[in-house]
C-alpha cells in the first residue's frame, strides 16, 4: 500500500545545475533527480544560461524525482502540500510576455561585462562606488542584477523593442521559474522574494520595497519589475500543463538564503556555502549592520508576510569549486572533482606554493574587478600534488578573509560561540564532503567548522520556507536544531597556531599580486 504523507517539493536552480527534491514531514529526502545544464561563455568573462534549458531541466527533474518516490512507494500525487524554489541569485533574464520567449540568454552572477558601466557610474555618482549602499548595501559591480538589465537596456535591440512596446518583463531566475510554473503567457505571475531582490541593487533594504530614487537613477521602467514578496507565503498554485498542477508555490528563496534557513541559523550563527563560489553569510537579527570591511549588508530570509525580517552581513567568493573544474576541464590535472582529495592528501603541505583563483576579479572583502588569477612559490619541487592542495587551501583562505571581516563587522556581541568560547562556522554544499578540505578550513581558521549529516541545505531550506506557509512545520521545529547537530561532523584546528599566521601572511602576499592585471596582453 502506498505511503500518503504530508510532502513537501524543493526546486533547487544552481549555475551549473537544477534539482527537485522530495521531503517527507520529517524532512528526509524521498525522491530526487538532478540534470546538468550548459554553461555559454561568448566571450572572456561572459557567463550565461538559456533560460528556456533551465525550464526544461525543471520539468525533467519534477517529473523523474515524482516517479522515483512513487516506486518507493510513496503517494507523492496525494500528499504533495506545496513547493518551495530556491535558485542562483543575480542571474539576470529579460523576456517578453506574449511569447513567453527569453529576449536574450540569462546574463549569470559571475559575468562581468557591465565593468565598463560600473566605472562610468562610479564617475558620475556623487557616491562613486557606494552611491546606493545606503538604500540597497551593496556597491555598484558586475555581480548584481541592476547592471545586467542595464547592459540588456543598452545593447539588445529585442529588449530595447520589447520595452518600448510595454511587452518586457524583467527578472532574476525565481521570477523567470514562478512566471512559468505559474501560467507563463496565461496569466503566470510576476514576482520576486526578498531575498532575491535585495540582490538586484534596486529593493530597499528597510522598506523591502523597489527604492524609487535608484529607479530613477539608472532610468529603469518600473512597470519591469515583478511584485516583491515575503520567503514564505503562498504565492500561486501551478499551472495546467505541469505534472503536480494546482500544487501552491509557498517558498522562494535564493540560495544562500535557502542555505541559511536549511541550517537553521539563528541570530549570531554563520554558514558557509561551497559551490562554484563560496557564499558566507552572518545571520545578525533584525539589525542591519553595515560593513566597513568590504562586506555585504543584505536580507537573510522573511518568514511570512507579516514576519520580522532577518539581515545578514555577506561575503560572497566568485571562485571556489569553480577552481576545482577548471583542475579538471582545463589543465586536466584531474580527470574528476572528487579525484582533488586523493591527489592533495598525497603532500601534507603546498610546498611553498599559493594559488589566487581571482578569474574574473576578486569578489569580498577585496572588491578588485582589475584582479587576475596567479599561481605563485612555483619550484622545480612543485607537483600536481602541490598545485591540488594550493587550489584547496584558496578556498579556505578566500572564507578566513571573509569571516575576519565579519569579525570586525559584528563585534563580540554579534557573534553565538559555544560554551569554549569558540565562532562555529557551520558549512554546507557538495564540496564540503572532501575531508581535506574541511580540515584545511578549520586549520585556517584557527575555529571548528560544523558539517550537517545532510550537506545540501539549500534545497532543505526552500523546502523549510514552503513547508511553513502551508502548516507542515512551524518555526519552533525547523530552528531547533539540537537533534540535527549530533549527526553532525565537527573539524577542530590542529594547525600550528605560529604556522598558521605565516601561512595567512603569505596568503596576503599572494592576492597583492592579483591586483591590476587585467589588461595583461593576450
Amino acid at each position: 500500500m502506498a505511503k500518503t504523507d504530508a510532502f513537501i517539493g524543493s526546486i533547487d536552480q544552481g549555475t551549473t545545475s537544477t534539482r527537485f527534491i522530495i521531503y517527507d514531514k520529517h524532512a528526509k529526502a524521498i525522491g530526487s533527480h538532478q540534470i546538468e545544464f550548459t554553461q555559454f561563455c561568448p566571450k572572456a568573462g561572459w557567463v550565461e544560461h538559456d533560460p528556456m534549458e533551465i525550464i526544461e531541466s525543471v520539468k525533467v527533474c519534477i517529473s523523474k524525482a515524482i516517479d522515483k518516490a512513487t516506486a518507493d512507494g510513496y503517494n507523492v500525487d496525494k500528499g504533495l502540500k506545496g513547493i518551495g524554489i530556491t535558485n542562483q541569485r543575480e542571474t539576470t533574464v529579460v523576456w517578453s510576455k506574449s511569447t513567453g520567449l527569453a529576449l536574450h540568454n540569462a546574463i549569470v552572477w559571475m559575468d562581468v561585462r557591465t565593468t565598463s558601466i560600473c566605472r562610468k557610474l562610479e564617475k558620475e555618482l556623487s557616491g562613486g562606488k557606494t552611491h546606493f549602499l545606503e538604500s540597497c548595501g551593496l556597491p555598484i559591480s558586475t555581480y548584481f542584477s541592476a547592471l545586467k538589465l542595464l547592459w540588456l537596456l543598452e545593447n539588445v535591440d529585442a529588449v530595447k523593442q520589447a520595452v518600448n512596446k510595454g511587452d518586457a518583463l524583467f527578472g532574476t531566475i525565481d521570477s523567470w521559474l514562478i512566471w512559468n510554473l505559474t501560467g507563463g503567457v496565461n496569466n503566470g505571475l510576476h514576482v520576486t522574494d526578498v531575498s532575491n531582490a535585495s540582490r538586484t541593487m534596486l529593493m530597499n533594504l528597510k522598506t523591502l520595497n523597489w527604492d524609487e530614487k535608484t529607479l530613477e537613477t539608472l532610468k529603469i521602467p518600473k512597470n519591469l519589475l515583478p511584485k516583491i514578496v515575503s520567503n514564505a507565503e503562498v504565492i500561486g498554485h501551478i499551472a495546467k500543463g505541469w505534472v503536480i498542477p494546482g500544487v501552491p508555490i509557498s517558498g522562494c528563496l535564493g540560495d544562500q538564503h535557502a542555505a541559511m534557513l536549511g541550517q537553521s541559523c539563528k541570530k549570531g550563527e554563520a554558514k558557509s556555502t561551497y559551490g562554484t563560489g563560496a557564499f558566507i553569510l552572518l545571520n545578525t537579527g533584525e539589525q542591519v549592520i553595515k560593513s566597513t570591511h568590504g562586506l555585504l549588508t543584505t536580507l537573510a530570509f522573511k518568514l511570512g508576510k507579516d514576519a520580522p525580517t532577518n539581515y545578514a552581513l555577506e561575503g560572497s567568493i566568485a571562485i571556489a569549486g569553480a577552481a576545482v573544474q577548471w583542475l579538471r576541464d582545463s589543465l586536466g590535472i584531474i580527470s574528476s572533482a572528487k579525484e582533488i582529495e586523493e591527489l592533495a592528501s598525497k603532500v601534507d603541505s603546498t610546498g611553498g606554493v599559493y594559488f589566487v583563483p581571482a578569474f574574473n576579479g576578486l569578489f569580498a572583502p577585496w572588491w578588485r574587478d582589475d584582479a587576475r588569477g596567479v599561481l605563485i612559490g612555483i619550484t622545480r619541487f612543485t607537483n600536481k600534488s602541490h598545485i591540488a592542495r594550493a587550489v584547496l587551501e584558496s578556498m579556505c583562505f578566500q572564507v578566513k578573509d571573509v569571516l575576519d571581516s565579519m569579525h570586525k563587522d559584528a563585534g563580540e556581541k554579534g557573534e553565538k560561540k559555544n560554551d569554549k568560547g569558540q565562532f562555529l562556522l557551520r558549512v554546507d554544499g557538495g564540496a564540503t564532503a572532501n575531508n581535506t578540505l574541511m580540515q584545511i578550513q578549520a586549520d585556517l581558521l584557527g575555529n571548528p567548522v560544523v558539517r550537517p549529516a545532510d550537506i545540501e541545505t539549500t534545497a532543505l531550506g526552500a523546502a523549510y520556507a514552503a513547508g511553513l506557509a502551508v502548516g507542515v512545520w512551524t518555526e519552533g521545529e525547523i530552528f531547533a536544531n539540537g537533534e540535527r547537530l549530533k549527526k553532525d561532523t565537527t573539524f577542530n584546528p590542529v594547525l600550528n597556531e605560529d604556522l598558521r599566521k605565516k601561512k595567512v601572511a603569505s596568503w596576503c602576499k599572494a592576492v597583492e599580486r592579483t591586483f591590476d592585471l587585467a589588461d595583461l596582453s593576450l
